[in-house]
Formats: structure tokens, sequence, C-alpha cells
């Protein structure tokens, strides 16, 4: 004998009309008020006295037509440093965050050594890191050290956002509870196969959106290393900035960094409210 389908009541489909009345009608008044809100400030800023020399100094077609071919090749350059130091950063702040859970007395050195790594690096500003790597290993003149003030600075950031990785992979690791690990270990699992197979993979799943936060920062921060002479988007800005004194190069190189940074937000409001969903609903997301 074959179930029969379910089929709404009449009241719950009425509902459901009620429901999509009601988004469509909240997203109509805030299209309109965000509409309001937008003409009023345009008018608002377009009729003031000093809106024509804004207008020239830092929204100039032409100077920012002129800019494009450098800024965006030094953002390709800000790009590639991002992606070098985030792997570098999410390894080495990894290898860190496991150092620092280690409970054996025999490991203490190697705990204290990773205390004191992510208390100087997370305490120093990371302009600061750049200026004393990009400036300091040179005048070392050791032998071997690198001297491109690109290598430098992918160092100083690195250096920097693996202290901050680390201590967020830390507290995701024991935010996992105890009886994990304990059923692991009594299921037979040695301590490297438990963090590996049970511990990590709940930890970094937590501290996804958080790290996600890193990133956006460490992309910002690439900008860092055009003190370093590197020409990236900002540097290029600046340069052309200097030929005229118009300073619309530099919204164009903050527009470019506007199109990585706010997509990589969205993402992490999205996990950040996936997660809470999956949180509330007991820890099981999908379908039955």
């Amino acid at each position: 004998m074959s179930e029969a389908a379910w089929v709404p009541s009449e009241r719950q489909l009425a509902r459901e009309r009620h429901r999509r009345r009601a988004r469509r009608r909240s997203g109509l008044i805030a299209a309109a008020s965000t509409v309001a809100v937008a003409a009023i400030a345009v008018l608002g800023i377009g009729s003031t006295s000093g809106w024509p020399l804004v207008r020239e100094r830092f929204f100039s077609w032409e100077e920012i037509r002129e800019a494009w071919p450098a800024v965006s090749h030094g953002l390709v350059v800000n790009l590639k440093l991002f992606a070098i130091c985030a792997a570098a950063a999410g390894v080495i702040g990894l290898l860190i965050a496991l150092a620092r859970t280690l409970a054996s007395p025999v490991f203490f050195p190697v705990r204290i050594a990773a205390t004191v790594y992510v208390d100087v690096f997370r305490g120093l500003p990371v302009i600061l890191v750049v200026y004393l790597v990009g400036f300091g290993v040179p005048a070392l003149r050791l032998q071997g050290a690198p001297r491109d003030p690109l290598v430098l600075g992918a160092i100083a950031l690195t250096l920097c956002y693996s202290a901050y990785v680390a201590e967020v992979i830390r507290a995701g690791i024991e935010s996992v509870h105890p009886s994990q690990v304990a059923a692991a270990r009594g299921l037979g699992l040695s301590h490297a196969k438990t963090m590996r197979f049970v511990v990590l993979p709940q930890a970094l799943r937590r501290v996804g959106p958080p790290l996600l936060n890193d990133a956006i920062s460490l992309q910002k921060d690439t900008s860092l290393v055009s003190v370093l002479g590197v020409i990236d988007a900002v540097r290029a800005a600046q340069i052309a900035t200097s030929v005229n004194f118009n300073y619309s190069p530099y919204v164009l190189a903050g527009v470019l960094f506007l199109a990585i940074t706010i997509p990589l937000t969205r993402v992490t409001d999205y996990l950040t409210a996936r997660g809470a969903r999956r949180r509330g609903h007991g820890g099981v997301v999908g379908h039955a």
C-alpha cells in the first residue's frame, strides 16, 4: 500500500502567501529607502561649493584612465603576494598552533618558543615588522640573506599573520570537546591520528570565518610593502599622483582593493550565518 503524498493545508498555503507578500513588501520598501537616501546624499554633496574641486582632484576620469595600466599591474603584485603569504601563514600558523597544544613535559621548550613567537608578532604593528625585516636584514649583510624587497615584505607579512592564524586555529582546537579526543584514543588512535582525523577537521570547520577575516586583513596589508619600494597598486598610485598632484589614482587603487575585499567579506558573512544555522539545528544541515 503506497503512502499518499503530503498536501499542504489551505492554512499553510495562506501562511506561505502571506510570507511571500511580506518579503516582497520589505524588499520594495528597502529598495525605495535606499534610492531615496542615495539621491539625497548625491544632491547634498553635489550642491556644496567645494564639490567641483573634490571631483577634479579625486574623481578625474582622465587621471584614472592614465593611471589604470600601472595601478592594475601593481594590483597583480598585491594578489601574488597575498596568495604566497596566505599559504605560508596558514602552514606555519597550523604548525605553531599544534606546537602550543603539545601536553607532554618534554615539549615544554617547544611550547614556550611557540608562545613567545605568537606574543611578539601579534604585539608588533605590521608596518614596524615590514620596516625591521625590509631594511634591517639587508643592513646586516648576511651571506645568503634575501635582498629583494618583495621577498622581504612577504617574509614580514608571513611572520605577523602566521601568529594571528596560529591563535585562531588554537582556539578552534581547544573548542573541540575533550570527549571527542577521549573517544578517539579509546578506539586506539594515536595522538597524531586523533589530531588529524578527529580534532583538526572539526576545529578548522569552526574557525573558517575568523580565518577569512585574517585573509581580508592580509590582502589589505600587502600594500604595506610599498614602503620598501615595491611597485604595487598603492606605490603605482603614489607615483601617478606625484605627476599632477591629483589623487584620483589613489581612489582607483582603493576601488580595486574593495573589488577584492568586499566579495571575501560577503563569503565570510555567509559562512558565519551558515554556522549559526547549523548550531541552531543541533549541528545537522541538509535535507532528510
